[in-house]
């Protein structure tokens, strides 16, 4: 470990594997390791059955950053698929967003104003001042019946408390559209990575040296002397050895299988918005590439509360965890060496186009120095 190198990445995730691309594009030598045994983190795609797998969970691009298309375009091409999900409801399908198929389904109207004016009735019939938890913002925002069916159970099973005792800031506002559009995202820009994500990102970090299975924790003092710089995008935290308290997550358990039919559900994504199926939804990972694989692979994704030691998946923004975080913020600035990114660096739900907007503006910065 005698070789010094400009930059020590941890973790091989999206935002190390855009700082890595970047930093040596400018002539910086890196190297990357990563605690896992594989690149791209939890956008990790796993090829089974001749389908590319999302592990971690269901992972769609899109975006409104030009910039930030055109640079993930290098490393792969992108398939034309949108996101479409669908709710189940103890059998009823709706489609999401909540769009005028919904409004359809759910009272049987044609027009936009017939759905406006069914919102509204529901809307005042229910109405609260200042709400004081999620279920009063979600019914002052689309009323009882799409509450009811689309929001209340999926929202309890996916915080794991019932929505009267959730804080109404979850629920700012609600995507609703008066047109016959299932797209879910507004977004100009949307598909997925054909090969998958694990393709692009070893795309990205071709030609650099990259070391899997390795904890920098365990061995943090020789990892930080070969570097002279440090990109930590673990948690923030556990940087620190959680000096100010532990910062709370959501986390998700997966089940998968590998399924003897060509076919199992007709979409890539169903919700399951009642509150007794305990999971949240099914992903069938073969519609992401249009696959006509004879075999499907569906993966049941369950909600479910966060541990230290199990894999962190949403902050949680709450007031006591922002006060918290703020500490930890406060103690990062005083890291001269490190700089701290990603969704666990910043303690930050971030999409995909995000992260890459912020990795590509910090490593901008960094090398401007």
């Amino acid at each position: 470990m005698n070789v010094k190198y400009d930059f020590l990445i941890v973790g091989a995730g999206l935002y190390g594997a855009v700082f890595a691309q970047e930093a040596r594009k400018a002539g910086k030598t890196c190297l990357i390791i990563d605690k896992r045994d594989h690149v791209a983190g939890n956008i990790y795609t796993e090829r089974v059955e001749d389908i590319q797998v999302h592990r971690y969970g269901a992972h769609i691009f899109h975006t409104n950053n030009k910039e930030v298309w055109q640079y993930v375009n290098q490393f792969a091409e992108f398939n034309r698929y949108t996101n479409s999900p669908v709710a189940n409801y103890n059998g009823e399908i709706y489609n999401l967003p909540f769009n005028m198929n919904t409004f359809n389904k759910m009272w049987g109207v044609i027009t936009p104003d017939e759905a406006k004016q069914k919102i509204e009735q529901q809307r005042k019939e229910s109405f609260v001042e200042s709400p004081r938890n999620l279920e009063e913002q979600a019914i002052n925002l689309v009323g009882v019946d799409i509450y009811e069916k689309l929001i209340r159970g999926y929202t309890e099973k996916q915080w794991g408390r019932p929505c009267n005792e959730l804080p109404a800031f979850i629920i700012r506002r609600l995507p609703v559209r008066f047109t016959y559009d299932n797209n879910y995202f507004d977004a100009k820009y949307q598909g997925i990575p054909e090969g998958g994500y694990t393709r692009m990102v070893e795309k990205m970090i071709e030609g650099i040296e990259v070391k899997l299975n390795v904890d920098y924790f365990e061995d943090k003092e020789r990892w930080d002397s070969i570097a002279d710089k440090v990109v930590y995008t673990g948690a923030i935290d556990a940087y620190f050895n959680y000096k100010f308290g532990i910062l709370e997550y959501r986390s998700v358990k997966f089940e998968t299988e590998v399924l003897d039919m060509e076919n199992f559900q007709g979409n890539a994504v169903v919700n399951y918005t009642d509150r007794e199926t305990p999971y949240t939804r099914i992903i069938e990972h073969k519609h992401f590439e249009f696959g006509t694989q004879p075999k499907t692979v569906v993966s049941r994704e369950y909600s479910a509360e966060w541990k230290l030691g199990d894999e962190p998946y949403y902050p949680v923004n709450d007031e006591r965890n922002s006060a918290l975080y703020e500490k930890y913020k406060l103690a990062a600035e005083s890291q001269s060496k490190v700089v701290f990114g990603g969704r666990l660096g910043e303690y930050k739900y971030y999409d995909m186009d995000k992260v890459i907007e912020v990795a590509l503006q910090k490593v901008k910065e960094v090398l401007s120095k």
